[in-house]
């Protein structure tokens, strides 16, 4: 039987553009949505089916209720059977709370929880309709143990870990398993700006992670040898 769709948010670059090119070759169909970098969601899906991935791009933002919900009516009135779901799509503005502005806040709240809802609302009963399904989550260690200067990013991201936990118990008994991944400092270029140097003296593995790193345990738990595991928040930081 052929594997069902995976739709993978904010997929366009970084740790998406990696989980998307895992799970195609998984055989999984991709559904990669995006919310403006054109250029870059047609590379990913130019470089996947050159390995044989087959990938359908969808442009929304997530923050948009009325747009993720039109784009997601019309997989499932096409019958496209979404059985993986990655949430990954979320932004960082960093600056001490004092001067954090309220842009900052909700941008950043807005693009992981309510993006978060916007998505996996629609797709939960399809899910539990045909009693198998898998929806990850993209946490943050800063959502497990706080950040200065994130409190905003750390607050949206514990946010994620909470919805995790109580929508596993909700959907568990139907085949569905709802598990978050919390990576700790990843090579993309959400960490230009930070000061690795003094990050990397916190970090026993002395090295930060690799994108396909984390794409490999999405992969893992999308599988059916991770049907056992739900409610579940990994933490991938090298022991930091």
């Amino acid at each position: 039987m052929s594997k069902p769709h995976a739709l993978v948010t904010g997929g366009s670059r970084g740790i998406g553009a990696a989980i998307c090119h895992t799970l195609a070759a998984a055989g999984h169909p991709i559904l990669l949505n995006y919310r403006s970098n054109d250029a870059a969601a047609e590379e990913v899906k130019a470089a996947i089916e050159a390995d044989g991935g087959q990938v359908t791009l969808l442009k929304f933002d997530v923050t948009d209720r009325e747009a993720s919900g039109a784009a997601l009516e019309k997989l499932i009135a096409d019958e496209v059977p979404v059985g993986v779901l990655v949430n990954n799509a979320g932004i960082a503005k960093d600056a001490s709370f004092p001067q954090m502005s309220w842009e900052q806040w909700e941008s950043v709240t807005r693009t992981t929880l309510d993006g978060f809802f916007n998505v996996t609302r629609p797709l939960v009963m399809p899910m539990v309709r045909r009693r198998w399904g898998r929806i990850i989550n993209i946490s943050s260690v800063s959502g497990v143990d706080g950040n200065r200067g994130q409190v905003n990013y750390a607050a949206a991201k514990a946010g994620l870990i909470g919805a995790t936990k109580s929508l596993a118990q909700e959907v568990a008994k139907r085949g569905v398993t709802v598990n978050a991944i919390a990576p700790g400092l990843v090579e993309t270029d959400m960490i230009e700006d930070a000061p690795v140097d003094i990050i990397l003296k916190h970090i026993p593995m002395r090295r930060v992670g690799k994108p396909e790193e984390v794409a490999s345990l999405v992969g893992w738990l999308a599988s059916d040898l991770a049907g056992y595991i739900t409610g579940q928040v990994v933490v991938m930081s090298g022991g930091l």
